[in-house]
């Protein structure tokens, strides 16, 4: 143990020993002696001496290339698994209630480009835990290996530059299976974290001019979540506004200029009563979920429960929803897979085009999002064909938050929508 904290002793370093010392195997040692204004050490051979200095206390210690010795099997001790240390993560098919906010998230792991999900609702409603129990049912993707920004091998609007100019090239870039990233953006980030900026190790070491890719680069087709969204900085959403709208981040910085992709799925988390969210960066948000806190009792115990049974025990509470989570991955994958087959009517389109009409919502982002996330309901049922009870089910959530605001209106945005789809499609 004293090998791992150190002693109060001092080895001296060959570069303070005397000529005379070097046929010495050991060099000597001795105690720093802490008695202001006396010579200590001195039976070291070069002799280390703490003398009190002008202007400085007389207590003061001046040490110099001081080492400490570790045992190569103490530091083993140390060492631990990073997987079983790794905080655990609430199970999503353990998450009870809320059944808006979890489907609305699974139709963006199938289809990403429906364009995230914003979730407002009250606090300790178990917002930020859903999003990140996403994490275990996230499919595997085919990445470049070594590339910053998560490059498709095949698809050119999600490679880097470099990746892009080897594939024109000819050349055969290696590929590796990795799971969707999902990244948390602070509150507190600076910019040049979000963004990428300039190496400075590089700068420094090399004397060349590179680019640290940011989160937003590390988010390339994987998730990034913001929680207390509407708490976020507005420069900080003027850099998710320009990202969201073109696809991809460039930075020019420092003498450098660089783009790169950043298409990825904006989830975001808040509470309305903290503040509301700017409507233009609302608007980037494919869906909007409402939560809602509990009100039955027999829900609400049961929530407790289970929350207990994590806490005092979270290996063996994974353990109990592994096969439903397994089950769950597997309707996900395949939902992916056979996305691109289903189909929807003309029939339903000129609906949905014609309740957005109605509803005077700005632009067409909300027919788009709505086609989309009616195939994507109908992929997660196993089903080759849209529906009505799909589109029902999904277009409260795609247009709730792209309504105009009456400040004098207090019924619901969702209630709103369900008249009007009830109206158009009877």
């Amino acid at each position: 143990m004293a090998s791992l904290l150190g002693t109060s002793s001092i080895r001296a370093s060959p570069s303070l020993s005397s000529s005379s010392s070097s046929s010495s195997s050991t060099p000597s040692i001795s105690l720093i002696c802490f008695r202001p204004g006396r010579i200590c050490g001195r039976a070291l051979n070069a002799g280390i001496q703490i003398r009190p200095k002008k202007n400085r206390s007389r207590h003061h210690v001046s040490v110099m290339n001081v080492a400490t010795e570790i045992n190569s099997t103490e530091q083993q001790v140390g060492k631990f698994d990073s997987k079983k240390s790794a905080r655990p993560v609430y199970p999503f098919a353990a998450i009870v209630g809320q059944d808006e906010m979890k489907l609305c998230l699974l139709l963006n792991v199938i289809d990403p480009k429906i364009g995230g999900v914003m979730i407002m609702g009250d606090r300790g409603t178990g917002k930020s835990t859903t999003v990140r129990s996403l994490v275990d049912l996230l499919p595997e993707i085919t990445v470049v290996a070594g590339d910053p920004y998560n490059s498709d091998p095949l698809d050119p609007e999600f490679m880097g530059v470099e990746v892009r100019e080897r594939v024109e090239r000819g050349e055969q870039v290696p590929v590796i299976a990795t799971k969707i990233n999902m990244v948390d953006l602070p509150l507190g980030a600076t910019e040049d974290r979000v963004c990428g900026t300039i190496d400075i190790e590089k700068a420094l070491t090399e004397g060349v001019k590179a680019f640290e890719p940011g989160l937003l680069a590390k988010a390339n087709r994987g998730i990034l979540y913001v929680d207390e969204v509407n708490l976020l900085d507005d420069h900080l959403v003027d850099v998710l506004l320009d990202s969201a709208a073109s696809g991809w981040n460039t930075v020019e910085r420092e003498g450098i200029s660089i783009s790169h992709p950043a298409r990825f799925i904006l989830i975001g988390s808040g509470n309305p009563e903290e503040g509301e969210l700017r409507p233009q960066l609302l608007d980037r948000f494919g869906m909007h979920a409402q939560v809602g806190t509990v009100r039955d009792a027999e829900l609400r115990v049961k929530i407790v429960e289970e929350r207990a049974r994590f806490d005092s025990d979270p290996k063996e509470f994974r353990d109990t929803y592994k096969t439903e989570q397994e089950k769950l991955q597997d309707q996900i994958s395949n939902a992916r897979s056979c996305l691109s087959s289903v189909q929807i009517d003309r029939e339903l389109k000129v609906k949905i085009s014609k309740v957005c009409s109605e509803l005077n919502v700005d632009g067409l982002r909300g027919d788009i999002v709505t086609n989309r996330a009616a195939k994507a309901l109908a992929a997660l049922k196993g089903k080759d064909r849209v529906t009505a009870d799909d589109v029902a089910t999904v277009i409260p959530n795609c247009l709730r938050h792209r309504l105009r605001k009456d400040p004098l209106e207090s019924i619901d945005s969702g209630v709103l929508v369900s008249e009007k789809f009830a109206e158009v499609f009877s």
